[in-house]
């Protein structure tokens, strides 16, 4: 997952990280998010097009060679929120041929944008066999739970990570996600083993 600088000035760097980071990967490349940057001309809803950084990017994703997994339900992904309000076509998906061989099926559906001024996008493999993993949820109500956030540190700080900010954020974050699912069936389990027992009590 990938978030571009919309600053002008950060983006050859951005960039050439990207190209860095897919390049010495051997494992199947699937990357998407905001890349602050657009395409093509029609990729926005004026006449405010400069081809240089749509031609660095295209020639990035030419060299790496990736696909964009095509989008539908809308256009654009983006919109400023202004009274002469500007579309643009920011985020995106992008696999390699590997992964474009092995799920020729996969489509992209952009959803109802509520909140964000960008607008959520849904991959969707469409292959029946491949297992579910269920999105990860970050619930309010662990916050009122006793020692939660010494735990975030706790996790945040002992998972050792090597690489760019981006690579060891992204380390970090899988290392929290995955250890919250645990400790968050945990706690529901003991959740019910304590209404259980309270049940029994009430009804005894």
């Amino acid at each position: 997952m990938v978030y571009g600088p919309a600053q002008q000035e950060q983006k050859s760097d951005f960039l050439a990280e990207l190209v860095r980071i897919c390049s010495k990967d051997s494992l199947p490349i699937l990357i998407g998010g905001d890349f602050n940057i657009i395409r093509r001309p029609e990729d926005n809803n004026n006449n405010n097009f400069h081809d240089r950084w749509p031609f660095l990017f295209n020639a990035c994703i030419d060299t790496l060679n990736l696909r964009e997994v095509e989008l539908s339900g809308r256009k654009f992904t983006w919109a400023n929120r202004l009274q002469n309000e500007t579309f643009e076509r920011l985020d995106r998906v992008l696999f390699c041929t590997v992964l474009e061989s092995k799920f020729p099926h996969t489509t992209l559906h952009a959803l109802t944008r509520e909140i964000s001024d960008h607008t959520p996008l849904l991959l969707n493999t469409n292959n029946s066999s491949s297992s579910y993993q269920p999105q990860f949820k970050f619930e309010l109500g662990w916050l009122t739970r006793e020692g939660f956030c010494d735990l975030v540190h706790e996790v945040w700080d002992s998972t050792i990570a090597n690489g760019s900010p981006l690579e060891r954020w992204q380390a970090k974050i899988r290392r929290l996600c995955q250890y919250l699912r645990g400790w968050a069936k945990n706690i529901s389990g003991n959740y019910k083993k304590e209404k259980q027992i309270l049940l029994i009590s009430w009804m005894s």
